[in-house]
Protein backbone atom coordinates (compact mmCIF):
# COMPACT_ATOMS: atom_id res chain seq x y z
CA UNK A 1 0.00 0.00 0.00
CA UNK A 2 1.27 3.10 -1.16
CA UNK A 3 2.45 5.65 2.21
CA UNK A 4 -0.01 8.16 2.43
CA UNK A 5 -0.72 11.68 4.48
CA UNK A 6 -3.89 12.28 5.58
CA UNK A 7 -5.28 15.73 7.79
CA UNK A 8 -9.33 15.36 8.76
CA UNK A 9 -10.79 18.10 10.98
CA UNK A 10 -13.50 17.40 14.31
CA UNK A 11 -15.77 19.87 15.39
CA UNK A 12 -16.44 19.84 19.76
CA UNK A 13 -18.77 21.39 22.00
CA UNK A 14 -17.65 22.60 25.55
CA UNK A 15 -18.98 19.34 26.74
CA UNK A 16 -16.41 16.82 24.90
CA UNK A 17 -13.73 19.60 25.83
CA UNK A 18 -12.73 17.16 29.11
CA UNK A 19 -12.50 13.81 27.07
CA UNK A 20 -10.37 15.64 24.34
CA UNK A 21 -7.81 17.39 26.94
CA UNK A 22 -7.57 13.73 28.85
CA UNK A 23 -6.93 11.69 25.62
CA UNK A 24 -4.22 14.20 24.06
CA UNK A 25 -2.60 15.15 27.46
CA UNK A 26 -2.57 11.89 28.67
CA UNK A 27 -4.27 12.01 31.59
CA UNK A 28 -6.40 9.27 31.85
CA UNK A 29 -5.24 6.10 34.06
CA UNK A 30 -6.66 3.48 31.26
CA UNK A 31 -7.69 3.80 27.77
CA UNK A 32 -10.00 2.08 25.87
CA UNK A 33 -7.13 2.11 22.49
CA UNK A 34 -5.22 -1.09 23.74
CA UNK A 35 -2.53 -0.31 21.79
CA UNK A 36 -1.46 3.26 23.83
CA UNK A 37 1.84 2.22 25.82
CA UNK A 38 1.78 4.43 29.52
CA UNK A 39 5.56 3.79 29.54
CA UNK A 40 5.94 5.99 26.82
CA UNK A 41 4.42 8.94 27.34
CA UNK A 42 7.35 10.28 27.83
CA UNK A 43 8.52 10.20 24.02
CA UNK A 44 5.45 12.32 23.06
CA UNK A 45 6.62 16.06 22.06
CA UNK A 46 4.54 19.19 22.64
CA UNK A 47 4.13 21.56 20.12
CA UNK A 48 2.33 23.93 21.92
CA UNK A 49 0.98 22.91 25.88
CA UNK A 50 -2.00 24.61 27.36
CA UNK A 51 -0.85 26.29 30.49
CA UNK A 52 -4.66 25.29 32.05
CA UNK A 53 -7.45 23.13 31.00
CA UNK A 54 -9.04 23.39 27.17
CA UNK A 55 -12.29 25.22 28.71
CA UNK A 56 -10.09 27.81 31.11
CA UNK A 57 -8.09 28.91 28.36
CA UNK A 58 -11.13 29.06 26.00
CA UNK A 59 -12.66 31.41 28.58
CA UNK A 60 -9.58 33.49 29.33
CA UNK A 61 -8.99 33.93 25.61
CA UNK A 62 -12.35 35.65 25.60
CA UNK A 63 -11.90 37.89 28.50
CA UNK A 64 -8.73 38.99 26.94
CA UNK A 65 -11.19 39.74 23.91
CA UNK A 66 -8.00 37.11 21.66
CA UNK A 67 -11.62 36.16 20.22
CA UNK A 68 -15.15 36.34 20.57
CA UNK A 69 -18.23 34.28 21.36
CA UNK A 70 -20.98 37.03 19.77
CA UNK A 71 -23.47 35.50 17.95
CA UNK A 72 -23.18 32.22 18.94
CA UNK A 73 -26.64 30.22 19.80
CA UNK A 74 -26.86 27.64 22.71
CA UNK A 75 -24.17 24.74 22.97
CA UNK A 76 -22.24 25.97 19.59
CA UNK A 77 -19.13 24.13 18.35
CA UNK A 78 -16.15 26.16 19.86
CA UNK A 79 -13.17 23.91 19.50
CA UNK A 80 -11.92 22.01 16.97
CA UNK A 81 -9.35 19.92 16.02
CA UNK A 82 -7.12 18.67 13.17
CA UNK A 83 -5.43 15.45 13.32
CA UNK A 84 -2.33 14.91 10.93
CA UNK A 85 -0.95 11.46 10.24
CA UNK A 86 1.46 9.04 7.49
CA UNK A 87 1.22 5.11 8.05
CA UNK A 88 3.74 3.97 10.27
CA UNK A 89 5.60 2.53 7.81
CA UNK A 90 6.63 6.17 6.24
CA UNK A 91 8.85 6.48 9.69
CA UNK A 92 10.16 3.53 9.57
CA UNK A 93 11.57 3.65 6.32
CA UNK A 94 12.81 6.88 7.27
CA UNK A 95 14.40 7.18 10.41
CA UNK A 96 11.80 6.39 12.76
CA UNK A 97 11.25 9.02 16.09
CA UNK A 98 13.32 11.24 15.18
CA UNK A 99 12.41 11.78 11.34
CA UNK A 100 8.41 11.81 12.73
CA UNK A 101 9.41 15.07 15.34
CA UNK A 102 10.82 16.76 12.37
CA UNK A 103 8.25 15.97 10.15
CA UNK A 104 5.21 17.14 12.44
CA UNK A 105 6.87 19.94 13.23
CA UNK A 106 6.82 21.21 10.00
CA UNK A 107 3.26 19.42 10.00
CA UNK A 108 2.38 21.96 12.88
CA UNK A 109 3.31 25.27 10.68
CA UNK A 110 0.95 23.82 8.45
CA UNK A 111 -1.67 24.14 10.98
CA UNK A 112 -0.75 27.34 11.89
CA UNK A 113 -1.54 28.62 8.58
CA UNK A 114 -4.12 27.12 8.23
CA UNK A 115 -5.46 28.20 11.46
CA UNK A 116 -4.63 31.75 11.19
CA UNK A 117 -2.26 32.32 14.38
CA UNK A 118 -0.48 31.07 16.81
CA UNK A 119 -3.03 32.21 19.40
CA UNK A 120 -5.70 30.34 18.63
CA UNK A 121 -4.05 26.99 19.23
CA UNK A 122 -5.25 25.40 22.74
CA UNK A 123 -2.59 22.17 22.24
CA UNK A 124 -0.22 20.41 19.66
CA UNK A 125 1.08 17.44 20.60
CA UNK A 126 2.54 14.14 18.82
CA UNK A 127 1.59 10.93 20.23
CA UNK A 128 4.94 8.17 20.14
CA UNK A 129 3.50 6.15 22.26
CA UNK A 130 0.65 4.09 20.17
CA UNK A 131 2.00 0.66 19.03
CA UNK A 132 1.20 -0.23 15.46
CA UNK A 133 0.19 -3.93 16.41
CA UNK A 134 0.06 -5.41 12.76
CA UNK A 135 3.39 -3.60 11.85
CA UNK A 136 4.80 -4.73 14.48
CA UNK A 137 3.75 -8.19 14.59
CA UNK A 138 5.23 -8.13 10.74
CA UNK A 139 8.30 -6.43 11.32
CA UNK A 140 8.87 -9.02 14.83
CA UNK A 141 9.68 -5.67 16.63
CA UNK A 142 7.78 -2.69 18.31
CA UNK A 143 6.81 -0.46 15.62
CA UNK A 144 5.03 2.80 17.41
CA UNK A 145 2.00 4.89 15.00
CA UNK A 146 3.24 8.60 15.01
CA UNK A 147 0.81 11.34 14.30
CA UNK A 148 -0.20 14.94 15.48
CA UNK A 149 -3.32 16.68 17.13
CA UNK A 150 -3.66 20.51 17.27
CA UNK A 151 -6.60 21.45 19.11
CA UNK A 152 -7.88 25.03 18.37
CA UNK A 153 -10.47 27.81 18.18
CA UNK A 154 -11.67 28.37 14.86
CA UNK A 155 -12.22 32.10 14.63
CA UNK A 156 -13.02 34.38 11.41
CA UNK A 157 -12.87 38.42 10.96
CA UNK A 158 -16.31 39.42 11.54
CA UNK A 159 -16.71 43.40 11.00
CA UNK A 160 -18.92 45.32 13.70
CA UNK A 161 -20.34 48.43 12.37
CA UNK A 162 -21.96 51.42 14.21
CA UNK A 163 -25.68 51.34 14.36
CA UNK A 164 -27.08 53.59 11.37
CA UNK A 165 -28.76 55.28 14.67
CA UNK A 166 -26.04 56.56 16.41
CA UNK A 167 -25.77 59.56 18.47
CA UNK A 168 -23.26 60.17 16.41
CA UNK A 169 -24.19 61.21 12.93
CA UNK A 170 -20.60 61.13 11.58
CA UNK A 171 -20.44 57.72 13.03
CA UNK A 172 -23.37 55.88 12.10
CA UNK A 173 -23.02 52.95 9.31
CA UNK A 174 -18.86 53.44 9.30
CA UNK A 175 -16.80 50.21 10.70
CA UNK A 176 -16.45 49.91 14.40
CA UNK A 177 -14.03 47.24 14.69
CA UNK A 178 -13.20 43.76 13.47
CA UNK A 179 -13.53 41.19 15.81
CA UNK A 180 -12.17 37.39 16.05
CA UNK A 181 -15.51 35.72 16.06
CA UNK A 182 -15.52 32.11 16.94
CA UNK A 183 -17.81 30.59 14.83
CA UNK A 184 -16.36 26.51 12.82
CA UNK A 185 -19.38 26.71 10.14
CA UNK A 186 -17.94 30.90 8.95
CA UNK A 187 -14.36 28.66 9.19
CA UNK A 188 -15.31 26.15 7.42
CA UNK A 189 -18.07 27.26 5.22
CA UNK A 190 -19.36 24.74 2.38
CA UNK A 191 -17.57 24.98 -1.08
CA UNK A 192 -18.35 24.00 -4.51
CA UNK A 193 -17.02 20.25 -5.46
CA UNK A 194 -14.76 20.45 -8.63
CA UNK A 195 -13.58 17.76 -10.60
CA UNK A 196 -10.31 17.09 -12.08
CA UNK A 197 -10.72 19.74 -14.76
CA UNK A 198 -11.72 22.07 -12.60
CA UNK A 199 -15.48 21.81 -13.41
CA UNK A 200 -18.24 22.28 -10.86
CA UNK A 201 -19.48 18.88 -10.18
CA UNK A 202 -23.53 18.50 -9.96
CA UNK A 203 -25.90 15.93 -8.59
CA UNK A 204 -28.78 13.93 -10.63
CA UNK A 205 -30.50 17.10 -10.40
CA UNK A 206 -28.58 19.40 -11.78
CA UNK A 207 -27.45 21.19 -8.77
CA UNK A 208 -23.59 21.54 -7.70
CA UNK A 209 -21.94 19.45 -4.75
CA UNK A 210 -21.14 20.97 -2.09
CA UNK A 211 -18.11 19.79 0.18
CA UNK A 212 -16.65 21.12 3.47
CA UNK A 213 -13.93 23.78 3.17
CA UNK A 214 -11.53 21.58 5.48
CA UNK A 215 -11.68 18.77 2.62
CA UNK A 216 -9.07 20.96 0.86
CA UNK A 217 -6.77 20.77 3.63
CA UNK A 218 -5.54 17.13 1.69
CA UNK A 219 -3.99 19.12 -1.19
CA UNK A 220 -2.55 21.90 1.22
CA UNK A 221 -0.60 19.82 3.64
CA UNK A 222 0.63 17.85 0.74
CA UNK A 223 1.45 20.51 -0.72
CA UNK A 224 2.88 22.28 2.67
CA UNK A 225 4.67 19.35 3.40
CA UNK A 226 6.55 18.47 -0.18
CA UNK A 227 7.24 22.48 -0.46
CA UNK A 228 9.65 22.11 3.02
CA UNK A 229 11.70 18.75 1.14
CA UNK A 230 9.31 15.86 3.05
CA UNK A 231 8.64 13.85 0.23
CA UNK A 232 7.54 9.53 -0.75
CA UNK A 233 3.69 9.68 0.18
CA UNK A 234 1.14 10.27 -1.17
CA UNK A 235 -1.61 13.05 -1.04
CA UNK A 236 -4.71 11.79 0.68
CA UNK A 237 -7.69 11.62 -1.05
CA UNK A 238 -9.34 14.92 -1.27
CA UNK A 239 -12.91 14.91 0.90
CA UNK A 240 -12.71 11.20 1.63
CA UNK A 241 -14.07 9.57 4.85
CA UNK A 242 -11.52 6.50 4.15
CA UNK A 243 -9.30 6.18 6.93
CA UNK A 244 -6.03 4.80 5.89
CA UNK A 245 -4.55 3.99 8.70
CA UNK A 246 -6.32 2.08 12.16
CA UNK A 247 -4.93 4.88 14.23
CA UNK A 248 -7.69 7.67 13.07
CA UNK A 249 -10.83 4.78 14.35
CA UNK A 250 -9.40 6.32 18.15
CA UNK A 251 -8.77 9.87 16.30
CA UNK A 252 -10.82 11.13 14.05
CA UNK A 253 -14.29 9.49 15.15
CA UNK A 254 -12.78 10.14 18.69
CA UNK A 255 -13.23 8.77 22.18
CA UNK A 256 -16.47 11.17 23.02
CA UNK A 257 -18.65 8.92 20.36
CA UNK A 258 -17.11 5.60 21.79
CA UNK A 259 -18.82 7.24 25.08
CA UNK A 260 -22.09 8.47 23.77
CA UNK A 261 -22.32 4.97 22.65
CA UNK A 262 -21.49 3.40 25.92
CA UNK A 263 -24.11 6.29 27.01
CA UNK A 264 -26.61 5.12 24.33
CA UNK A 265 -26.28 0.86 25.35
CA UNK A 266 -26.32 2.03 29.11
CA UNK A 267 -29.70 4.02 28.30
CA UNK A 268 -30.85 0.97 26.50
CA UNK A 269 -29.97 -1.42 29.89
CA UNK A 270 -31.53 1.09 32.52
CA UNK A 271 -34.99 0.94 30.67
CA UNK A 272 -34.96 -2.78 30.53
CA UNK A 273 -34.56 -2.34 34.23
CA UNK A 274 -37.17 0.04 34.77
CA UNK A 275 -39.36 -2.50 32.58
CA UNK A 276 -37.98 -5.37 34.90
CA UNK A 277 -38.74 -3.43 37.77
CA UNK A 278 -42.29 -2.55 36.77
CA UNK A 279 -43.43 -6.19 35.76
CA UNK A 280 -41.93 -7.33 39.29
CA UNK A 281 -43.95 -4.29 41.13
CA UNK A 282 -47.13 -5.36 38.96
CA UNK A 283 -46.36 -9.18 40.41
CA UNK A 284 -45.50 -8.15 43.78
CA UNK A 285 -48.43 -5.75 43.85
CA UNK A 286 -50.83 -9.35 42.42
CA UNK A 287 -49.25 -11.31 45.36
CA UNK A 288 -50.03 -8.33 48.29
CA UNK A 289 -53.57 -8.71 46.97
CA UNK A 290 -53.88 -12.21 47.69
CA UNK A 291 -52.14 -11.97 50.80
CA UNK A 292 -54.64 -9.11 51.57
CA UNK A 293 -57.84 -11.49 50.56
CA UNK A 294 -56.95 -14.43 52.34
CA UNK A 295 -56.40 -11.90 56.05
CA UNK A 296 -59.82 -10.35 55.64
CA UNK A 297 -62.31 -11.69 57.84
CA UNK A 298 -62.28 -12.71 61.55
CA UNK A 299 -63.94 -15.23 63.17
CA UNK A 300 -67.21 -14.38 64.96
CA UNK A 301 -67.75 -15.41 68.39
CA UNK A 302 -71.30 -17.83 67.18
CA UNK A 303 -69.48 -18.71 63.94
CA UNK A 304 -69.07 -17.16 60.30
CA UNK A 305 -66.59 -14.63 59.54
CA UNK A 306 -66.94 -10.51 60.52
CA UNK A 307 -66.15 -8.60 57.49
CA UNK A 308 -64.84 -4.30 57.57
CA UNK A 309 -67.12 -2.44 55.15
CA UNK A 310 -64.09 -1.96 53.21
CA UNK A 311 -62.83 -5.59 52.75
CA UNK A 312 -66.46 -5.92 52.11
CA UNK A 313 -65.89 -3.55 49.45
CA UNK A 314 -63.18 -4.95 47.86
CA UNK A 315 -64.07 -8.52 47.87
CA UNK A 316 -68.02 -7.29 45.68
CA UNK A 317 -65.57 -5.68 43.42
CA UNK A 318 -63.48 -8.56 42.99
CA UNK A 319 -66.74 -11.07 42.65
CA UNK A 320 -68.18 -8.52 39.62
CA UNK A 321 -64.77 -8.61 37.76
CA UNK A 322 -64.28 -12.40 38.53
CA UNK A 323 -68.20 -12.92 37.18
CA UNK A 324 -67.17 -10.46 34.21
CA UNK A 325 -64.30 -12.68 33.41
CA UNK A 326 -66.26 -15.69 33.79
CA UNK A 327 -68.73 -13.66 31.05
CA UNK A 328 -65.77 -13.28 28.97
CA UNK A 329 -64.58 -16.75 28.64
CA UNK A 330 -68.04 -18.49 28.63
CA UNK A 331 -68.62 -16.26 25.13
CA UNK A 332 -65.39 -17.08 24.25
CA UNK A 333 -65.93 -21.15 24.19
CA UNK A 334 -68.90 -20.62 22.41
CA UNK A 335 -67.41 -18.56 19.48
CA UNK A 336 -64.88 -20.99 19.62
CA UNK A 337 -67.11 -24.25 19.20
CA UNK A 338 -69.40 -22.19 16.59
CA UNK A 339 -65.70 -21.44 14.48
CA UNK A 340 -65.06 -25.43 14.53
CA UNK A 341 -68.49 -26.24 14.16
CA UNK A 342 -68.23 -24.30 10.57
CA UNK A 343 -64.94 -25.38 10.14
CA UNK A 344 -66.38 -29.37 10.18
CA UNK A 345 -68.78 -28.59 7.74
CA UNK A 346 -66.88 -26.70 5.28
CA UNK A 347 -64.67 -29.81 5.20
CA UNK A 348 -67.54 -31.96 4.59
CA UNK A 349 -68.39 -29.96 1.91
CA UNK A 350 -65.12 -29.84 0.26
CA UNK A 351 -64.86 -33.71 0.44
CA UNK A 352 -68.32 -34.39 -1.35
CA UNK A 353 -67.09 -31.66 -4.16
CA UNK A 354 -64.29 -34.05 -4.59
CA UNK A 355 -66.06 -37.89 -4.18
CA UNK A 356 -66.65 -39.41 -7.66
CA UNK A 357 -69.98 -39.62 -8.88
CA UNK A 358 -72.05 -43.03 -8.95
CA UNK A 359 -71.14 -43.96 -12.91
CA UNK A 360 -67.37 -42.92 -12.15
CA UNK A 361 -67.75 -45.62 -9.44
CA UNK A 362 -68.97 -48.07 -11.68
CA UNK A 363 -66.19 -49.62 -13.46
CA UNK A 364 -65.10 -53.44 -13.84
CA UNK A 365 -67.03 -55.67 -12.16
CA UNK A 366 -69.93 -53.68 -11.41
CA UNK A 367 -70.53 -52.30 -15.46
CA UNK A 368 -70.32 -56.11 -15.94
CA UNK A 369 -72.85 -56.78 -13.25
CA UNK A 370 -75.42 -54.69 -15.22
CA UNK A 371 -75.52 -56.05 -18.27
CA UNK A 372 -76.11 -59.58 -17.28
CA UNK A 373 -79.02 -57.97 -15.77
CA UNK A 374 -80.00 -55.78 -19.02
CA UNK A 375 -79.12 -58.49 -21.69
CA UNK A 376 -77.93 -62.01 -19.99
CA UNK A 377 -78.28 -63.76 -23.77
CA UNK A 378 -76.58 -61.72 -25.70
CA UNK A 379 -73.80 -60.65 -23.18
CA UNK A 380 -73.43 -64.92 -22.91
CA UNK A 381 -72.83 -65.09 -26.52
CA UNK A 382 -70.21 -62.43 -27.60
CA UNK A 383 -68.40 -63.88 -24.65
CA UNK A 384 -68.40 -67.67 -25.85
CA UNK A 385 -67.51 -66.38 -29.32
CA UNK A 386 -64.55 -64.48 -27.71
CA UNK A 387 -63.27 -67.38 -25.93
CA UNK A 388 -63.55 -69.45 -29.05
CA UNK A 389 -61.11 -67.23 -31.61
CA UNK A 390 -57.56 -66.96 -30.67
CA UNK A 391 -56.17 -63.61 -29.10
CA UNK A 392 -56.17 -60.20 -30.91
CA UNK A 393 -52.99 -58.84 -31.46
CA UNK A 394 -52.17 -55.56 -30.30
CA UNK A 395 -51.76 -52.67 -32.60
CA UNK A 396 -50.36 -49.26 -31.42
CA UNK A 397 -53.60 -46.35 -31.77
CA UNK A 398 -52.85 -43.59 -33.91
CA UNK A 399 -54.20 -40.23 -34.04
CA UNK A 400 -57.71 -39.85 -35.12
CA UNK A 401 -56.42 -38.15 -38.64
CA UNK A 402 -53.91 -40.94 -39.23
CA UNK A 403 -56.12 -43.06 -38.39
CA UNK A 404 -58.77 -41.91 -41.21
CA UNK A 405 -56.35 -41.53 -44.03
CA UNK A 406 -55.37 -45.46 -43.33
CA UNK A 407 -58.80 -46.74 -44.11
CA UNK A 408 -58.89 -44.51 -47.01
CA UNK A 409 -61.07 -42.12 -45.63
CA UNK A 410 -61.56 -38.22 -46.88
CA UNK A 411 -60.38 -35.59 -44.15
Amino acid sequence: MADRCVVRNAQYRRGGLKIRQRHNERQNTDYMNEDIVKDRAAYNVHFKQSADSYESTFDAMVADKTISTRGLGKDPFIVDELVFDVNSAYFENNGGYEYAKSFFEEAYRCAVEEIGGEQFVLSAVMHADERNKALSEQLGRDVYHYHLHVVYVPVVDKEIYFKKNNKDPELAGKLREVIKQVSHSKKWPKLKQLDENGEVKRNAKGKPILVNAYSLLQDHFYEHMREAGFLGFERGERGSTAEHLSVLEFKVKQEAQRIAELGQIADKKTKRIEKLDERITVKTKAAATIADIEAMGRPAMLGGFNVTADEMGILKTLAKKAVTASRKVADMKRKLTAAEKERDELKAQIEMKNRPSVMERLTGLDKLTAALKRAPKRLMEVIEDILRQPPERQEPQLAMPERKRSTGAEI
